[in-house]
């Protein structure tokens, strides 16, 4: 019933770009033109320098703490929007219910 369509190009160009690869900012070096005589000369490699994050059993500690903490506080402040839109929505039956029953004697009084 529902056949894929593949789009075929009718005037083909026959230019075929190759797909990106990522490239390494350190391996970029700029161009430079040089005499055929002169010899290379080619920069030696150099090292990424890595910052590197050492845990200790103390700050292990003290992460798992806030994060606990940042857990706590919002789930805090979910359950009191719960709350609030709950009480809002009691308020407002309540409110429909005493509009109703002054509608109602409002209309037999008559």
């Amino acid at each position: 019933m529902l056949r894929p369509r593949i789009p075929v190009n009718p005037l083909p160009t026959g230019i075929v770009t190759p797909p990106a690869q990522p490239v390494a900012l350190s391996c970029i070096e700029p161009t430079r033109e040089t005499s055929p005589m002169a010899p290379e000369r080619h920069p030696a490699p150099t090292a990424l320098s890595r910052t590197t994050v050492q845990l200790t059993p103390g700050s292990v500690v003290a992460l798992t703490a806030v994060g606990g903490a940042v857990v706590l506080v919002v789930g805090a402040i979910l359950v009191s929007m719960l709350l609030a839109v709950a009480i809002t929505g009691v308020s407002v039956a309540v409110i429909a219910v005493v509009l109703r029953l002054l509608v109602q004697d409002l209309q037999k009084g008559r």
